[in-house]
């Protein structure tokens, strides 16, 4: 299984109202640069099944780059699926999704 297969694996497993981080699909993967799966994320070619809005940044927060409509898209997104912000962020304590 490739890299991009196991990150779309994990990814795909995350349900609503819960999110996962960069960091933690890397570690799971064995990737060594979480950027690598903010890469892998932005080649998906099916959103729907391989729900990618449910990945942040370890802090919370939102990043930049994502690739179906940006990031208030995503943003969006997320509280259409119940997830609560707090000054742009999301508490991970709450809404963390642990593989």
């Amino acid at each position: 299984m490739n890299s991009f297969e196991k990150v779309y694996k994990i990814v795909s497993k995350i349900p609503k109202v819960k999110v996962s981080t960069y960091k933690q699909i890397a570690k799971l993967t064995e990737i060594k640069n979480p950027r690598l799966v903010g890469f892998c994320l932005h080649k998906n070619i099916d959103p729907k099944k391989i729900p990618c809005h449910r990945v942040v940044k370890s802090d919370g927060s939102l990043a930049k780059g994502y690739a179906f409509g940006g990031l208030k898209k995503q943003k969006e997104i997320l509280e259409k699926e119940g997830i609560k912000f707090s000054k742009g962020k999301i508490d991970l304590q709450k809404y963390l999704f642990n593989n």
